[in-house]
């Protein structure tokens, strides 16, 4: 399955919204920006009709390297968490149910 990526967003904005290259893709990085800035800060960033990252703590708790079985800790960490909204759900939803098995 192909990926989206941030040069493909910036190439349909140049298409579809009639900014040139330069603008577009300008417009995809401070997007992304804000949302890093936003996180960095530990706030929230709600996407109304797409979904919400959030931060999340994780404790320390026990691993094991899998080529040695050595049992490790694996540290605590922040990580960044990604809650689909109820529109992004029936959309995949949908076309989840159009796909030939």
């Amino acid at each position: 399955m192909p990926a989206l990526t941030k040069a493909d967003i910036a190439e349909r904005l140049y298409q579809e919204v009639g900014l040139n290259k330069r603008e577009a893709k300008e417009m995809v990085e401070a997007f992304f920006s804000e949302i890093r800035t936003a996180l960095s800060q530990n706030e929230q960033v709600k996407l109304s009709g797409f979904g919400n990252f959030d931060l999340r703590d994780k404790k320390e708790r026990p691993g094991r390297n899998p080529k040695t079985g050595e049992e490790i800790p694996i540290t605590a960490r922040r990580v960044v968490t990604f809650r689909p909204g109820q529109k992004l759900k029936a959309k995949v939803e949908a076309y989840a149910g159009t796909e030939s098995q």
